[in-house]
């Protein structure tokens, strides 16, 4: 029988703790930690969202129960809900947010040959906004309406593996083509986005920074037809032009030569406007790109429903960004590990069993690699084809 390692604890074999360490000395603070850890509160949090648990009531039981185990799973110290509640309010979530983004570089690199759907090169982004709703009265920062508050969470999912590469947390009045000008833009790389992304100074200063973009256009878009390409209807294309636009304002905000496509999707019969300023690809790639964009999607409605980033432990703005970073080190960590053992399942079928699982002794490569993904029988299978 193996009587090595917990399966929680080979689970976080994989993070580069070196790495954590330096993410909590760059943001030092005025309390310094005593018994209770940075990484004591990482792993009670990282336990919580594999495990699915409710409340931090709920952690602090759950763990307790298990307390002749903790030293093993890698926690030092006792669990308890006041001194977790206090962590997630007083330790500066930018230590969890920069610990998630060193862990997505890992990540992409392991996923940089992933195919997803286009024959293409180029690295592809998908951007997109969700909004959590939030009790007002619990969330006094987080107003959105004069009732409701919410946080958004405004991602850019690199296609090859779907991974996050850009994050940012917001109160609910932030609009979402504000997020643009956070973006570091990188040369040849494809921005895909909604027209709820559309602003053409914006898309402009991308086209400055020799990257290229796909975007819904708009249907009042004001524009002047240069030169018609030829087409394929029998694909669903219906235009290729050159166009500039002639609107007041945008023609101003974007001097330059527009792509034009016109697609129609008979699986939905709509006719679909699509914009770029990338005039190599072909017609339909184009079009085939945007349809990569529902990624993201899929991204979003997996982690709300395999994630705690829908209820919070605390409701200080800390306290929710802490959990949802540690939330996205997650589903990253369970995506390195995917990929470093070669594993079939989809990400679902892995958190479930990891789940119910992280207190054995079972070597993980095992443990997940004699898993079998039935879970398509009984989920809706559009938001569990991400990583399957």
């Amino acid at each position: 029988m193996y009587e090595g390692k917990l399966v929680f604890a080979q689970l976080m074999d994989h993070l580069p703790l070196h790495s954590f360490r330096r993410c909590v000395a760059r943001y030092p603070s005025r309390n310094p930690a005593l018994a209770f850890s940075h990484l004591d509160q990482f792993l009670a949090m990282a336990f919580a969202q594999l495990t699915f648990r409710e409340s931090l009531r709920d952690i602090e039981t759950c763990l307790r129960a298990h307390s002749s185990k903790l030293y093993h799973l890698g926690i030092r110290a006792r669990i308890a809900k006041s001194t977790l509640s206090d962590a997630n309010a007083g330790r500066d979530w930018r230590i969890y947010r920069d610990f998630a983004l060193g862990l997505i570089a890992q990540a992409r690199k392991l996923y940089a040959t992933e195919p997803f759907g286009v024959e293409l090169s180029n690295t592809v982004y998908a951007l997109d906004t969700t909004t959590i709703d939030l009790s007002l009265s619990l969330f006094p920062w987080a107003r959105f309406q004069r009732t409701k508050a919410a946080v958004r969470l405004h991602t850019l999912l690199d296609l090859r593996g779907s991974i996050p590469s850009f994050v940012h947390i917001s109160d609910g009045k932030l609009h979402e083509v504000n997020v643009l000008d956070q973006i570091a833009f990188e040369p040849g790389s494809f921005y895909i986005m909604d027209r709820g992304f559309l602003d053409f100074a914006r898309l402009h200063a991308l086209q400055l920074a020799q990257a290229f973009f796909v975007i819904r256009a708009k249907s009042n878009m004001q524009y002047r037809r240069l030169y018609s390409h030829p087409i394929d209807k029998a694909c669903g294309l219906r235009c290729d032009q050159t166009i500039v636009l002639t609107g007041v304002h945008s023609c101003t905000d974007y001097p330059g030569q527009l792509r034009r496509v016109k697609f129609y999707d008979a699986k939905h019969d709509k006719l679909l406007v699509f914009l770029t300023n990338n005039f190599d690809l072909p017609a339909l790639t184009v079009a085939q790109l945007y349809r990569c964009r529902w990624q993201v999607e899929l991204f979003f409605k997996w982690i709300k429903q395999h994630l705690r980033i829908k209820a919070f432990f605390g409701t200080s703005e800390n306290a929710v960004k802490t959990q949802v970073w540690i939330a996205i080190t997650v589903y990253v960590l369970v995506a390195i590990v995917k990929k470093r053992f070669g594993l079939p399942a989809s990400l679902y079928t892995l958190l479930q069993i990891l789940s119910l699982t992280l207190f054995e002794k079972t070597p993980l490569d095992q443990l997940l690699a004699n898993s079998e993904d039935n879970t398509q029988s009984s989920e809706n299978t559009n938001q569990l084809n991400l990583f399957a």
